[in-house]
């Protein structure tokens, strides 16, 4: 039992010993079972362990001599058989892919590149003019990479996949070496990173998907991907003979970690499909090819619940859930249409990603009771070797049961921002991250998340968490999720107040707001006022699906609208003030 805030399940055992990176990990992969399938595509791809290698040395082979002492490679492809290809090369080369949110403006993607010092852009024509993006120079068609491979060059790779001992492959690709990163005499982090380990360099960056303030640069290390991926399987959410459904852009953690990585080096196999909405694909190829796990958001699956027949996802036995909240509606949806699959858990960008998540079957805690692996409402237990605290705003304990802020210790803790220590020094102290959510954890160590500390308001003294409001008005109205928004605006009276934006209620502001005073459990302070709700045509989302917070707001503090962009036509009326 918990008699403080705090827990840690389970030690990690130590990492398998062929895991010393990312690239040594899928090289043993590769040769213990090279002809099982590691990749298949929606483009019509296919290629087994022993092709993947084979190609994506070949490719690296081709991109070496073009990269220099480049560190920080861009790649702005979606999930694929060649985006994995171009990530295990770059990984295989020593060098840093960074994948590129291809929903970022042109000015927020420029600000990456020159954060990361980018000079080199693999793509492909093809993704371009769908994306309507012009690049300037320094961008590497995939495509034409690929046709340019000559026949001795395929032989070349073939010999190194198929001939050459790993120690010696080492000497040729220095993703293999015993420390690749010290190559380049370049350090991304200046003080705060110095690798004398190989499974410490630098595997990627991350940026922040920009739903609540400006982007940043998450550096992850080997060591911090590999532990995550280790923890999860041990948790129980991966079982041999895994067919994993990737719909997650590899621009997030949770698409790097565990669609890309995650398969890969545990010798799985994992189907990629473009769109994350594209609910009629998606379900096909899950029949097709007997998905056993879809690792996706509520909103996903939500979406792929309206569209396909519930029997195209018969094989499915796992859905891990992330990225937002799975409310109550979307549980119930997904219980009474795939059964007991749905599993929920919570993770950062800052974490690599996973940080706790529930699990099918019965677990023991460290105190050797057998207790239900998972609890609908929390997004489960730490997983092994991360340990959660909540405290008060001070960093103070506060008493069981109680809400405060969420901090993690692990081994899955980013290595720092991106050149920026300062802001690394805010939230990391001690090996504590302090992740900016607020939560509580339960006399088991079963963490719920009740809010965000940018989604709560400070309304004449007291703490009001936009979440719960935001679920009471769908329960009053019926209202399905992504069709309300609440945020905040500064008021002189009270500190602040709540907006609430919308786009179907089903009802009048005034209804709204008078069956929340009559049904719902909110205090009186909680209930916004009729005045403050705005119409919306659409709520604007990020590409992972989730609601832009940050652009709900500003939308609606603006004086006046007068015109909006095509496809982001999304006030309907504006609020005077």
């Amino acid at each position: 039992m918990l008699h403080q805030q705090e827990a840690g399940y389970r030690r990690l055992p130590p990492l398998p010993p062929q895991w010393d990176s990312l690239a040594h990990a899928f090289l043993h992969q590769a040769r213990t079972r090279p002809h099982s399938l590691a990749v298949i595509d929606s483009f019509g791809t296919k290629l087994t362990y022993q092709r993947l290698l084979v190609a994506s040395l070949a490719l690296a082979n081709k991109l070496d001599p073009q990269l220099g002492k480049q560190v920080c490679i861009g790649i702005l492809l979606p999930p694929s058989a060649g985006a994995a290809m171009s990530n295990v090369a770059l990984t295989l080369l020593g060098r840093v892919p960074v994948n590129l949110n291809y929903s970022f403006t042109r000015k927020l993607l420029n600000d990456v590149l020159i954060q990361c010092g980018i000079k080199t852009v693999i793509t492909s024509r093809r993704f371009l003019r769908k994306l309507k993006l012009e690049l300037e120079e320094g961008w590497i068609d995939l495509d034409e990479v690929k046709n340019e491979l000559s026949f001795l060059d395929k032989v070349k790779a073939w010999a190194e996949a198929e001939v050459v001992p790993d120690n010696l492959l080492g000497h040729l690709f220095h993703g293999l070496s015993d420390c690749s990163f010290q190559r380049y005499g370049y350090d991304l982090v200046s003080d705060q990173f110095n690798s004398e380990y190989h499974i410490d360099d630098p595997a990627t960056v991350v940026f922040t998907s920009g739903s609540t303030g400006q982007p940043k640069g998450v550096l992850l290390s080997h060591r911090n991907i590999l532990s995550n991926i280790h923890a999860v399987r041990i948790q129980g959410h991966i079982a041999p003979g895994e067919v994993v459904l990737g719909v997650i852009p590899f621009f997030h953690s949770f698409g790097f970690t565990m669609t890309l990585w995650s398969p890969l080096c545990l010798g799985e196999t994992v189907v990629y499909h473009y769109n994350p909405f594209d609910a009629k694909r998606i379900g096909e190829l899950a029949e097709r090819y007997d998905a056993t796990t879809l690792v996706c958001t509520p909103t996903m699956m939500s979406t792929y619940l309206r569209r396909c027949d519930p029997s195209e996802f018969a094989t499915v036995r796992t859905c891990v859930l992330g990225g937002e909240k799975l409310k109550a509606q979307q549980r119930i949806d997904i219980e009474s249409n795939l059964g007991d699959k749905a599993f929920e858990g919570y993770g950062l960008a800052e974490t690599s990603p996973v940080v706790a998540c529930n699990v099918p079957g019965i677990v023991e805690l460290t105190d050797g009771r057998l207790v239900p692996g998972s609890v609908p409402g929390t997004v489960g237990l730490p997983l092994p070797g991360t340990h959660i605290r909540i405290s008060d705003p001070l960093g103070q304990p506060v008493p069981p049961g109680h809400s405060g802020m969420i901090y993690v210790k692990g081994p899955q803790v980013m290595v720092g921002y991106l050149n920026q220590p300062s802001e690394t020094a805010k939230i990391l102290k001690d090996g504590w991250l302090k992740t900016g959510d607020i939560g509580c954890l339960d006399e088991n160590g079963f963490l719920t998340i009740t809010g965000r500390e940018s989604q709560f308001s400070k309304i004449a003294g007291e703490m009001v968490p936009h979440l719960a409001v935001e679920d009471e008005i769908m329960s009053a109205t019926g209202a399905s999720e992504q069709t309300v928004c609440v945020v905040s605006m500064p008021d002189d009276r009270r500190g602040e107040r709540l907006l609430v934006a919308y786009s179907e209620l089903g009802m009048s502001p005034f209804d709204v707001v008078e069956r929340l005073r009559k049904q719902s459990a909110l205090s009186p302070l909680w209930i916004p006022d009729p005045k403050d709700f705005v119409p919306f045509l659409k709520i604007p989302t990020l590409v992972n699906g989730k609601i832009d917070r940050m652009r709900v707001r500003e939308t609606i503090l603006k004086d006046a609208i007068t015109s909006v962009p095509d496809d982001d036509a999304l006030v309907l009326q504006h609020r005077s003030t």
